[in-house]
């Protein structure tokens, strides 16, 4: 399956319990976001780990996944070089000793690319869009934050993998510019999904996978409102790295001006 993968569909399976899932299929289109939500041991990484391989009834959940509304053969679910999916996991820490620049010249190249500076200059002024501590070509892999790690593979998977599904697991926990973030995947056409905690990032996606004892028991289509609703989360919380930048270089904050609308009474 060399075409343009345009999207993905979940098949239900069961959940811990051994009950079917009341769903007929998820479709996930190009350039959707989807959240996947409930509480901690729900059941999201599951979902995540299906898509991941592609599952066709072989993971503990039973689910089967199509591309294009086909069955992916096993060279698309076992071969690494014709792997769709990228992860960006909780933790991104970086093991290798090696200036930023050239990890991002070696990872061109590992993807049969041209190692072109323009492109590589490109891939860090994005990531310094989303992270408030600044990332240099210069700087050694081993040196940066978690915050600047994140930002910096954000901005490598768009802009670099040619993986057209990318699996987030929260990332809201690496205290970079969510909404940014997404921005610079869904421009680049990927489909997305993101495990999450966090309001504002889930609110902010096209849909909600809502998870629970291990199987998925609803879908929702994420309404005008709500976006609204997690534009202004974002943006308060965006204030606040704001004021973090500002604490960590030795300045006064003098005031916070946050305005928000009062909760009407009821009669």
């Amino acid at each position: 399956m060399n075409k343009e993968i345009t999207k993905i569909t979940i098949l239900p399976g069961i959940n811990k319990l051994g009950e079917k899932e009341n769903f007929k299929k998820i479709d996930i289109k190009k350039g959707e976001v989807v959240a996947i939500v409930g509480h901690t041991g729900a059941g999201k990484s599951q979902l995540l780990y299906d898509i991941e391989r592609l599952a066709q009834k072989d993971t503990k959940s039973k689910r089967k996944i199509l591309v294009n509304d086909e069955i992916p053969d096993k060279e698309l679910r076992f071969n690494p070089k014709r792997k769709l999916i990228a992860s960006l996991a909780q933790s991104m820490n970086f093991f290798t000793d090696m200036a930023v620049g050239d990890f991002l010249k070696l990872h061109l190249e590992s993807r049969g690319k041209k190692s072109k500076k323009g492109l590589i200059e490109e891939v860090i002024k994005e990531a310094n869009k989303i992270t408030g501590e600044a990332i240099s070509s210069k700087m050694n892999l081993l040196n940066l934050s978690g915050g600047q790690s994140r930002a910096l593979m954000v901005s490598d998977v768009a802009n670099i993998s040619v993986s057209p599904i990318v699996l987030i697991d929260e990332i809201e926990n690496a205290g970079i510019k969510k909404e940014e973030a997404i921005k610079i995947l869904v421009e680049e056409g990927k489909i997305i999904l993101i495990v999450t905690h966090d309001p504002s990032l889930a609110l902010n996606t096209d849909k909600r996978i809502i998870i629970k004892n291990g199987g998925i028991v609803d879908v929702l289509n994420t309404s005008l409102k709500e976006k609204g609703i997690a534009h202004y989360l974002n943006w308060i919380e965006s204030f606040g790295l704001d004021i973090r930048e500002k604490i960590r270089k030795g300045k006064k904050i003098e005031n916070v001006e946050i305005y928000c609308e009062p909760i009407k009474s009821k009669k």
